[in-house]
């Protein structure tokens, strides 16, 4: 009796052994996964800044860092999940084509130049790709895969993209409203658009020219103001003036 009483004991560790460490196993994959999952998201994030990136001026450099970005997540994924073939094809594929790109690089120079497109939804999308391609740059920099230098090189590129965007979309707005002669509008785009360049902590030529364009633009609607003041006020007195003569013109006699 004992005997058995001993091997059905025996028989629940075993069961109660096995489903703990079938449930180990299980948890580990599931960590596995997870962690499979996030670099995955890195990857396709930044392939997708890699396209939006054709809708600004060619960035050698931070294409070089964005690559380098998805290569690592892609290493990665291999040694989370080093028994599935496609990831060893994945890195091979990323590294040549970080190669490529570094040797495309070394020819080719970082444009200066930013032509703003004319519809709005283009350039709320543009600053949006700008606001996350900056966010990789400090994220990449926290993680040690990229350098102060070369980070503050690149994020200052993308700040002035950004300033420009934004200046520019205020002075067109002010012009706009200016031609329509709504003056206090087109001043107060035009005084945003000003304050926004003197609190900006990085000044270039851009910014001091902007300034100046702003500044003498602000000017010329304060005459305008005036001028259409001046009538105005002309115009209330000669009606003012037209009523009193009409209430103390000579009576008719009917």
């Amino acid at each position: 009796m004992g005997i058995i009483i001993s091997l059905v004991v025996a028989l629940i560790v075993i069961v109660v052994g096995v489903n703990a460490i079938q449930q180990h196993k299980a948890k580990i994959e599931q960590e596995k996964r997870a962690k499979a999952a996030k670099q995955k998201a890195i990857i396709d994030e930044t392939e997708e800044l890699l396209v939006n990136m054709a809708h600004i001026p060619p960035n050698p450099k931070l294409t070089e860092i964005l690559h380098q970005r998805s290569l690592n997540a892609a290493k990665a994924m291999l040694a989370i999940i080093p028994e599935t073939k496609a990831f060893k094809t994945r890195v091979q594929e990323m590294q040549a084509r970080l190669s490529a790109t570094k040797d495309l690089n070394a020819n080719t120079q970082t444009a200066e130049t930013f032509i703003l497109p004319d519809n709005e939804q283009q350039l709320v999308f543009i600053l949006q790709t700008i606001k996350k391609l900056r966010a990789i740059l400090r994220s990449e920099q926290s993680k040690g895969a990229l350098d102060a230098q070369n980070f503050m090189a690149e994020d200052l590129k993308l700040d002035a993209m950004q300033l420009k965007i934004n200046i520019e979309s205020l002075h067109k707005r002010g012009k706009q409203a200016f031609q329509k002669e709504m003056l206090g509008s087109a001043r107060q785009y035009f005084e945003k658009a000003l304050q926004t360049l003197k609190d900006h902590p990085k000044q270039s030529e851009y910014t001091t020219a902007k300034t100046a364009e702003l500044e003498e633009q602000l000017l010329d609607i304060t005459e305008a103001l005036k001028s259409t003041n001046a009538a105005d006020a002309a115009k209330k007195a000669k009606a003012e003036e037209d009523d009193l003569d009409l209430l103390f013109q000579p009576k008719k006699k009917w």
